[in-house]
């Protein structure tokens, strides 16, 4: 059952003001403010790999029936740059190949510092990769920000229901942290990120969604996009009333799918369909060794074949 202010209550359906479905979500300038309700009790979304086989292009499904306003575009974007050296080399070997199109770049770790002179020298488009779960593991990273920080690992990683509940006790830590990574990231690479997403997803915790704390115009990683049936209604009903609470203020792209798993095959070329009409991102982590054989040893041009996979993300087209 759904947690709420430290209660347990019933579950509720949707209020009305998450229920818009029709339409699509599509890379797009943000729209006039909805308002916001002050609390959220939802079914818990799963982050994790994810299957598009016979996604329906439909407009009761939250996804458009016709062409997208933007071009089709193949975006695989790989997290967790800066995270470790492995991480980063790993990382870079993709780009290298061009198979990766962009990173999210993490602040307060080990390797944030040389990543970021890594990306500018190779002219490498990233992001920020907003992170309250895993520790800073930065030596110079200040006391505050990991005091802040431990704060919201202890609460997040509780109970799985956490992110979903707006915890008002906690909403300066977030406030706080999301404002320590913004400088950080422009600290290491001289400008405020365009492109916003979070580990775990955690970007789209109700403390970071209902506190708008993420800048308006920038654009911001959407929820994993899912076939009806394949997830709950009311889990369904939750994502898209975020994806649409994102739209509001921010870009998002058509659909996001995790690049694993890479069987059955009939799934990645589901993906490579979409891409001609949509923008769609794939999320990667070539640390994991099937993920960096897939993008180092061809198996990814071969995929993507008529389908380029895009050499950017596009941020810098979408300027306000």
């Amino acid at each position: 059952m759904p947690l709420e202010m430290g209660r347990v209550r019933k579950a509720q359906p949707p209020p009305k003001i998450w229920q818009a479905l029709d339409g699509c979500d599509r890379l797009r300038q943000p729209a006039e403010q909805m308002p916001i309700p002050n609390k959220l009790s939802l079914t818990l979304p799963e982050a994790g790999p994810n299957s598009v086989e016979n996604i329906p292009i439909r407009s009761d499904q939250g996804f458009c029936s016709e062409k997208s306003s933007s071009s089709g575009a193949l975006i695989i974007n790989a997290d967790d740059w800066g995270r470790d050296y492995e991480t980063t080399q790993r990382i870079f070997d993709c780009t290298s190949r061009g198979t990766v199109s962009s990173v999210s770049a993490m602040v307060f770790m080990d390797d944030s510092e040389r990543a970021s002179a890594l990306a500018r020298e190779a002219r490498i488009d990233e992001g920020l990769h907003l992170n309250f779960t895993m520790p800073f593991t930065w030596p110079k990273c200040p006391a505050p920000y990991l005091e802040r920080q431990h704060e919201l690992v202890v609460y997040l990683s509780r109970h799985s229901l956490a992110q979903v509940v707006f915890h008002p006790g906690l909403a300066r830590s977030f406030d706080y942290l999301v404002k320590g990574q913004l400088d950080e990231y422009s600290r290491l690479y001289g400008a405020a990120p365009e492109r916003i997403d979070g580990h775990h997803h955690m970007h789209l915790c109700a403390n970071v969604v209902l506190g708008r704390l993420l800048p308006a115009g920038t654009l911001v990683r959407r929820n994993f996009s899912f076939q009806p049936g394949e997830k709950s209604l009311v889990n369904r009903l939750y994502r898209k009333a975020v994806d649409r609470r994102l739209a509001k203020r921010h870009r998002t792209v058509d659909f996001l799918f995790s690049l694993p798993p890479l069987e059955p095959r009939g799934r990645l070329e589901r993906i490579r369909s979409l891409a001609r009409q949509f923008v769609v991102e794939v999320e990667t982590h070539p640390v994991n060794s099937e993920e960096y054989v897939f993008l180092t040893e061809g198996e990814a041009v071969r995929w993507a074949g008529d389908v380029p996979i895009a050499a950017r993300f596009f941020a810098n087209q979408f300027k306000q």
